[in-house]
């Protein structure tokens, strides 16, 4: 069974050596890889073409210069396996990966893809490790319910874990809607009905540096990806409602709203346990106490759906707990959307 292994490459010269023999050392499964060099400069076509001429399974294209959507797209549209796993040229899979995912994907016909754990390194101390909440969070996700319920979140599959089937990947594709876009294909994946899970598996070095385009591109600033958020909330989750409930007004949930409204998505109410916050009106809505959500669900149309968007994970927690001492459910009467 063929995997194609999508790998777009920039000015990566001095990583790819690791990421390439990490492709090589794949165990179980026959493979091609796609390289799309997008217009280096440093030597990395140099670089893939010597590697390519030791391996025939690497097939090098190299393109002018596109950016990460164009180069993205052009390799899927060159890859000829049954299954797609994406991998980045500065990270390094664990020799298992592809044929642990491939295995799940056999046994879950009904998923269009899988993504695995991650390992962030080089591993700094603690209080530098800006992105180790997110991947504690990543690595929590263990089936494709968790994936569908935390997807409004973050981007719950790291993109370079992924692995999906071809013709899914292909008919979907990437586009450059200036914000993330892996993220966007996640949401238009599962809001289409496609399932995704997870290898509950630290199966990928994910490098974490200051060049890595999700730091250095405006295009994966916090803005954008709440951009991205309420693109898929109001086509998706609220598509048959233009109102609905906001649990949470501080800068998460502020920054959501405002998004929201763009949509002609507006909230009913304001759910806030500040209580200086009680009683006053944003945007039109009054701020309710919780013990209150009930009567403001109430719609002519039937309930309203509940927005949650809270922050940090300890915090959501106790919201979904005391919604569903409400009796209300997740995704059906309410989402979390941080």
């Amino acid at each position: 069974m063929l995997v194609s292994v999508l790998m777009p490459v920039f000015n990566a010269a001095a990583t790819l050596p690791g990421a390439l023999a990490s492709i090589r050392r794949q165990r179980g499964v026959e493979l091609e890889c796609v390289l799309v060099d997008d217009g280096s400069s440093d030597g990395s076509v140099a670089c893939l073409q010597r590697e390519a001429a030791l391996d025939p399974r690497l097939r090098v294209h190299a393109i002018e210069h596109r950016g990460i959507v164009g180069a993205l797209q052009h390799g899927l549209e060159r890859c000829r396996g049954q299954y797609v796993a994406r991998m980045d040229a500065d990270d390094i899979m664990h020799s298992e990966r592809l044929a642990a995912q491939v295995a799940l994907l056999e046994a879950q016909p009904e998923l269009a893809g899988a993504g695995c754990h991650v390992r962030l390194f080089p591993r700094l101390p603690p209080a530098q490790q800006a992105r180790s909440e997110y991947e504690r969070w990543l690595n929590s996700l263990h089936g494709a319910n968790d994936v569908a319920r935390e997807r409004f979140i973050e981007c719950p599959l790291a993109h370079p874990t992924w692995m999906l089937r071809r013709e899914v990947f292909q008919r979907l594709g990437y586009r450059d809607m200036g914000w993330p876009e892996d993220y966007d294909l996640l949401l238009r994946l599962l809001g289409s009905g496609h399932a995704l899970g997870v290898v509950p598996r630290r199966l990928l070095l994910w490098r974490d540096s200051p060049e890595r385009l999700s730091r250095s591109s405006e295009t994966y600033a916090q803005a954008r990806f709440v951009a991205v958020k309420a693109h898929h909330l109001a086509s998706t989750w609220l598509a048959r409602h233009r109102r609905y409930v906001l649990w949470g007004y501080g800068e998460t949930g502020r920054a959501l709203c405002r998004a929201l409204q763009r949509y002609e998505r507006h909230p009913q109410a304001i759910v806030e346990v500040h209580p200086g916050r009680l009683g006053q009106r944003i945007h039109g809505a009054p701020v309710i106490a919780p013990e209150q959500l009930l009567a403001a669900r109430r719609g002519p149309e039937g309930p309203l759906p509940v927005v949650v968007s809270v922050a940090r994970s300890a915090p959501r927690a106790l919201v979904r707990a005391a919604l569903e001492r409400l009796e209300l459910r997740e995704q059906h009467d309410f989402v979390c959307a941080a």
